[in-house]
């Protein structure tokens, strides 16, 4: 007698990590890559370009505004027509325009034409945040969120420290700028080749009504065997993020997360005066010392990826803030430091802003519905660009005023805020489903409590 077994069910969120699952989370950070790309190439690419366009500070400035500018518009307006159209459209179209884009700059012949592309980049990458990091949580299991999300965290890094290294070999190159510009093409073919057999959420296809479309997708690249949890079509409106309780869990997003980048931003621009004291030159050399620097960024993104479930999101995020936070302070008190501390203090304060770094997209994947998540990403990080925008302005500016160690000082101060903020409103997620925690209903120590 043959006795036939039927194949366990599984749920969608208790999934074991698949070869899907990791092609997911690898395409879908190719945004954070090319937005560190992208954002740390220009700065090489203008110490040629400089003398050629005879760009005086003004223009200069409003290059690297233009970019920011960019993303705030494109963050706040492309998450919401995710939410509208899908995630796996408009996946593709904003990998096409970063390559058309980098494409005609290698041709531009004045600082308007400059400007005009460097703000449709930042638009276009700003776009590729909402959408991507959305359908990357979607696809998630629940017990490898934090994982995913540190890996799109990680690759921002990644991107800058590649772009340094190119900009470090095209550096002594006639007219270098040009493929400095045009060498982002070529990881914007490899991730679209990459995302192109990607399938669409499935989350997102139940939110907008397509049970049958979701249940074909989950069949082809799951079998029959694993389950979604049922979620009712909703209409996407934007204006629900406006409702009390999301309102209450963008602004908690939001500040962390602009009490992160400000201080991060800070160590970016002392950068040159460390790689001067590391012995470095300015000019080509300076690419190998903001190469270290972006690697302490990043392997402080390594072990977060493993607390955040084992420690807790709440936890590591006061903790992370409050080292942060004496780092700073630290070089702020201490009347010339030696090299070795002001190289151990950013060090310690670069890897241990990885557990906020992965939370500022972790949260808002986690803490708002299918209908309107990638619209929330998208306004909290238009959000934290406000704060990126100004200090990018006003950094240079205080620090020419005052010297280096108030200004490190308010970075603390800043970082403090942060900190403050995470006791009274940051919530505890770990081990939870996207359905769970996205809830208005949702509660937990601090912002997620429904007023």
């Amino acid at each position: 007698m043959v006795v036939s077994r039927m194949k366990p069910r599984t749920n969608f969120d208790d999934m074991e990590f698949t070869p899907l699952h990791r092609k997911i989370m690898l395409w879908g950070s190719g945004g954070p890559f090319l937005d560190g790309y992208v954002l740390v190439i220009i700065g090489l690419a203008l110490q040629q370009l400089t003398p050629t366009l005879e760009l005086d500070a003004q223009w200069i400035g409003l290059v690297g505004a233009a970019t920011l500018a960019g993303l705030f518009i494109g963050t706040a307006l492309f998450g919401y027509v995710a939410d509208i159209f899908g995630r796996k459209l408009m996946f593709m179209i904003d990998i096409i325009a970063i390559a058309v884009l980098s494409f005609a700059t290698m041709f531009i012949s004045s600082p308007i034409e400059l400007v005009i592309l460097r703000f449709l980049i930042g638009i276009v990458i700003g776009a590729d945040y909402p959408i991507a990091t959305s359908m990357v949580a979607e696809f998630s299991p629940t017990k490898k969120r934090a994982y995913t999300m540190g890996f799109i965290a990680a690759m921002w890094y990644v991107g800058a420290t590649a772009a340094n290294m190119v900009g470090y070999l095209l550096y002594d190159v006639q007219d270098g700028w040009r493929w400095m510009f045009g060498s982002a093409i070529i990881p914007c073919l490899v991730i679209l080749l990459g995302r192109f057999h990607l399938p669409e959420s499935p989350r997102w296809l139940l939110k907008k009504g397509r049970v049958k479309e979701c249940q074909e997708t989950m069949e082809k690249f799951f079998g029959p065997n694993v389950d979604i949890a049922f979620e009712a079509a909703e209409k996407t409106k934007y204006s629900k993020l406006f409702e009390p309780v999301y309102l209450k869990r963008i602004l908690f997003i939001g500040i962390i997360w602009t009490c992160q980048v400000i201080p991060m931003f800070a160590i970016y621009t002392f950068g040159p005066q460390i790689i001067e004291l590391l012995g470095f030159t300015d000019g080509k050399d300076a690419a190998l010392g903001n190469i270290v620097i972006s690697l302490f960024f990043m392997a402080g993104c390594i072990p977060a990826m493993y607390w955040l479930n084992s420690i807790g999101r709440r936890p590591l995020l006061i903790g992370s803030f409050g080292i942060m936070t004496a780092s700073l302070a630290l070089l702020g008190v201490v009347p010339d430091p030696s090299i070795w501390l002001i190289i151990g203090a950013f060090a310690t304060y670069a890897f241990f802003s990885g557990g906020p770094g992965i939370l500022q997209w972790l949260y808002p994947n986690e803490l708002f519905p299918t209908e309107i998540r990638a619209s929330a990403v998208g306004a909290v990080m238009s959000f934290s660009r406000i704060g990126t925008i100004v200090s990018t302005y006003a950094l240079p500016i205080f620090m020419a005023n005052y010297g280096i160690s108030p200004t490190l000082l308010i970075g603390a101060a800043i970082s403090l805020f942060g900190l403050v903020i995470s006791v009274f409103m940051a919530p505890e997620t770990k081990d939870l489903t996207l359905e769970t925690t996205s809830s208005a209903k949702f509660q937990s120590k601090g912002v997620a409590t429904n007023s």
